[in-house]
């Protein structure tokens, strides 16, 4: 079954919701480090995406080993990804970390598509992608103040953001790995099993040096086990769908919803304040994904809609 566009963007924005969650999960836990943390989530996330996804492996093994280069890229940015992510979070302070590793992917997708698959990019792209990144500033300085004040002697805000960075460069090159090798023929389902649950099996030796303090406690497990099923699975679930129908600098910038939700999330839960500039972020950016939402819309551009595109190509996603 074919899914165009709109299908794709609704899928990564659900994505997003799901990942917003992420923050406040891994506040439950705080006697877990960031490298168990990321290593649990993405880790398990990713061998529960393999094993969903058994059968259209064994199906299209053939196709997968064809594009096993591209794979293996996609696979490492996966395993450096949430380590890099979680840590410079740990560092810089949530607000910072997420905006720096969730605001540079799309500039970074644009990149590698742009250098790599020659594609061009479109005005309401760039616009939609400089709109949000500034909302996401807004946002990030509105909550800045109080993680400073409140910052510790661990704090390394200028490491925190040279993670962030490299979150925000792997998480652009796993995205563009896996749109890459659907738009050669295959399904969803089996390259987003493939990527992470090779991902998955690279973070497990990280998992089992730094893990010890996840069983500590069940409130630890199940804020472990929550992170790797829901956000961690299902949001790379309807991640993957949303790759097969947009391009990956599409998806990345849609997922500048992402820290709107964590913003929100943190208001109503956990009962932290938000500055009007703060409000005002979270507008900008849900302004950036009309415009990102109609871009999709108008150009249906993407190669897997073209007709170049391999007849395989029109299984459904699930298969």
């Amino acid at each position: 079954m074919r899914h165009g566009a709109t299908y794709g963007s609704v899928c990564v924005l659900a994505a997003a919701v799901l990942w917003g969650t992420t923050g406040t999960a891994a506040a439950l836990a705080p006697g877990v480090g960031s490298l168990a943390v990321g290593a649990a989530a993405m880790g398990v996330g990713g061998l529960l995406q393999a094993a969903a996804a058994h059968r259209g492996l064994r199906v299209h093994r053939a196709g997968l080993a064809a594009q096993w280069r591209t794979l293996a890229v996609a696979a490492g940015a996966v395993a450096v990804y949430p380590l890099a992510f979680y840590s410079s979070m740990r560092l810089a302070g949530v607000a910072v970390g997420t905006v720096v590793s969730i605001g540079s992917a799309p500039m970074a997708a644009a990149l590698v598509e742009r250098v790599v698959d020659r594609r061009p990019l479109s005005r309401r792209w760039a616009l939609g992608a400089t709109v949000g990144l500034l909302g996401v500033l807004a946002l990030a300085l509105a909550r800045t103040g109080e993680e400073v004040a409140a910052g510790g002697p661990d704090a390394q805000p200028v490491l925190g953001v040279a993670l962030g960075l490299l979150a925000g460069v792997t998480y652009a090159l796993y995205s563009w790995g896996a749109a890459r090798v659907m738009r050669r023929g295959l399904p969803s389902r089996p390259v987003m099993g493939a990527v992470f649950g090779a991902g998955g099996v690279l973070l497990l030796p990280v998992l089992l040096l730094t893990g010890a303090p996840i069983v500590a406690s069940w409130s630890n497990v199940a804020a472990m086990a929550y992170l790797a099923v829901v956000p961690m699975f299902l949001g790379y679930v309807l991640f993957g769908r949303g790759l097969a129908a947009v391009p990956a600098s599409t998806a990345t910038t849609l997922s500048l919803l992402e820290p709107v939700v964590a913003a929100v999330i943190a208001v109503l839960v956990l009962h932290e304040r938000l500055s009007a500039p703060g409000w005002w972020g979270m507008a900008i950016v849900l302004a950036s994904l009309v415009l990102l939402t109609a871009d999709s819309r108008r150009v249906g551009a993407h190669p897997a809609s073209s007709p170049a595109r391999s007849p395989s190509r029109a299984v459904d996603v699930v298969s």
